[in-house]
Order: structure tokens, then C-alpha cells, then sequence
């Protein structure tokens, strides 16, 4: 799984970067919607909150607030760092995620919650997993800009090249959740979960969501190259 080449960015149309933003927004949206899942049944945070609310813990700022500055500074060292990471989806990435959460949120909050039976609660963090995985391997292979937090095992993936990208995943999923709980953050049963099989799903996922990008891109921009992401 490697990102597109810069040049490859360059040389797209304006059709072309809608078509993938679209995509991106889509599995954007997927995403969250497992985010959600993961988050109602309250059976830990993901490996990433945790980093955040170890932060939040060590400065006293808000966990949003914190979560803002953490993806921030990652873009400004990926800008500085590298090339052909850092695209327009990251930035929406960056600013849209937590919208979405809220509005699924407010339409699962009968649905899901922690006094649900144990068995539900568990069911979701699972399905959250999967959800969260699928939505993920849209984003990445949308090839229109990733999560800085997610772009953090990409870039890895490519720079070390010895490495799946689900391996990788895996190790900063724990960095994450090892360094925040070690800072103050909450660390649960669902955390390790997502830490063990995001990353795998994702990778399994990868294949589909390359083609379908590559079908999308082709079909509704014919003049357009799926480019070497797929």
C-alpha cells in the first residue's frame, strides 16, 4: 500500500480531485459512524483518545482542544518532513470528524449507551472496529488526503517498506494507547480491541476500496489515471 506520487497530484483536474474528495467523504462518514459504535457502549476509548486525553490530562486543556494542536503539529511535521501526504482530504479529515460523530451520536443514543446489556455493548465495540477499518481503507485509498493521526501509520508504511501497513498500524495503536494511559488517559477493554484489529481490517479492506476508488475515478472521470494508490 503505497501513497500516489506527488507529480500524480499535481497532474489532476479539478473533476478529478471532486471525485476522489467525494469518496473521501464517504468513507469519512463511515468511519465515524464506527467511531460511534465504538464509543456508546463507554467500554474504552480508542488508542488515539487515549494519546489525546493523556495530553489533555498533563496540561490542562479540553480533550478537543487537545486534539486540535495534536493534529495540527502532526500536519506541520508532515509538511515539513515529507511530500504528497498532507492533501486537502486531511485537512477536512481534521475538521469534519467530530460533527459527524455528534450526529450519530444523537441518532444512536437510544440505540446504544452504557446501561445496554453487556453482550450489545460488546457486539458494538466490535462492529465499531470493523466500521471504523472499512471507512479508513476508503479514506487511504481514496488518495484525496488522510487523517494526520492515520497518516502517521501510512507514511511508515512507505517509509520503512519492510512492513505491512497492518503491522504498522498495530504498533502505533499501542504507542498511542500505551503513552496516553501512561499520561493519564482512560484505557479499556475496547481500547486494546481496536488497537488489535483496526489495522488488520483495514488491510483487508484495501483491495475493495482500491477498486472501487479506481472504478469511481475511471467511470466518472474518464480522462483521469486511477494512479499507482489503487
Amino acid at each position: 500500500m503505497e501513497a500516489a506520487l506527488p507529480m500524480e497530484h499535481e497532474r489532476r483536474s479539478l473533476r478529478e480531485w471532486g471525485v476522489r474528495l467525494a469518496l473521501m467523504l464517504a468513507g469519512l462518514t463511515v468511519a465515524h459512524l464506527g467511531v460511534t459504535l465504538f464509543i456508546l457502549p463507554a467500554l474504552g476509548s480508542d488508542p488515539f483518545t487515549i494519546f489525546v486525553q493523556g495530553w489533555a490530562w498533563q496540561t490542562g486543556l479540553s480533550v478537543g482542544t487537545c486534539h486540535v494542536i495534536i493534529l495540527c503539529l502532526l500536519m506541520i511535521v508532515m509538511l515539513l518532513t515529507t511530500r504528497g501526504y498532507v492533501l486537502p482530504g486531511t485537512i477536512v479529515c481534521s475538521f469534519c470528524g467530530g460533527p459527524i460523530i455528534d450526529l450519530f451520536s444523537w441518532l444512536l443514543r437510544g440505540v446504544i449507551s452504557p446501561a445496554s446489556p453487556m453482550a450489545v455493548r460488546i457486539a458494538s465495540m466490535l462492529a465499531g472496529c470493523a466500521v471504523l477499518a472499512g471507512g479508513m481503507a476508503l479514506v487511504i485509498k481514496s488518495d484525496a488526503g488522510t487523517g494526520a493521526n492515520d497518516l502517521v501509520a501510512v507514511i511508515l508504511t512507505d517509509k520503512l517498506g519492510r512492513f505491512q501497513f497492518r503491522w504498522v498500524r498495530v504498533c502505533c495503536d499501542i504507542f498511542f494507547a500505551v503513552t496516553g494511559f501512561l499520561l493519564g488517559g482512560v484505557l479499556g477493554f475496547g481500547s486494546l480491541a481496536a488497537a488489535l484489529l483496526v489495522g488488520p481490517i483495514a488491510q483487508f479492506f484495501f483491495p475493495y476500496t482500491g477498486k472501487l476508488v479506481a472504478a469511481a475515478v475511471t467511470s466518472l472521470c474518464p480522462r483521469c489515471r486511477p494512479g499507482r494508490g489503487m
